[in-house]
């Protein structure tokens, strides 16, 4: 009867290659302890220590017939150890990075987009308001609003009085601001 514990891990590899489950058994009672001590000096999480473990020696099973260690079988379990390690930190990272833009999208993303498309739509509504004022009075506050001219010098340019220009102008926001209220009560319902 052979004794596996006195094996190499040479002879182990050969005899798992073969399928044999006590060569496997062996590989994984004599490495699993050093395996997860040197994952858990890097990673710090048990449970995620022994998953990479599991899957390790799970993959090494599987793969047994093909399975083609080219340098020790300590340097091979200790590489594809901290190779799991290093993917799950990556991707962790990735992931992390990924939750960061979710969050900051849910606390931010929405309201932007949410003002941007409301902001626009008011805008729409204002410009749409202004055009269906009296031809007089859009003129009237159109120059109020795009110039910088005064009452006095917008009633020069009209033939009207500054009296009747602060009136239109008055009239017109006052019609514009019943116009917008309006929309942004419906907004907030």
């Amino acid at each position: 009867m052979v004794k596996y514990s006195a094996l190499t891990d040479l002879e182990l590899v050969a005899l798992l290659n073969k399928g044999d489950q006590l060569a496997y058994t062996e590989i994984f009672e004599r490495y699993k302890i050093l395996l997860y001590r040197h994952a858990f000096h890097i990673l710090s999480d048990h449970e995620a220590v022994n998953d990479f473990i599991q899957e390790l020696f799970l993959d090494i099973w599987q793969k047994h017939e093909s399975l083609q260690i080219t340098v020790s079988l300590t340097a091979y379990l200790f590489q594809s150890v901290r190779n799991r390690i290093f993917d799950y930190i990556a991707h962790k990272k990735v992931a992390n990075k990924y939750l960061q833009f979710i969050r900051e999208f849910a606390e931010k993303g929405d309201y932007i987009t949410d003002e941007t498309i409301r902001a626009r739509e008011l805008s729409q509504i204002i410009e749409k308001e202004i055009a269906a004022l009296p031809e007089k009075m859009r003129k009237v506050f159109e120059l109020s609003r795009d110039t910088r001219l005064s009452y006095k010098q917008i009633g020069e340019q009209l033939n009207i009085s500054d009296k009747t220009v602060k009136q239109q102008v008055y009239n017109a926001v006052k019609i514009l601001r019943l116009k917008i209220n309006s929309f942004l009560f419906f907004i907030h319902l």
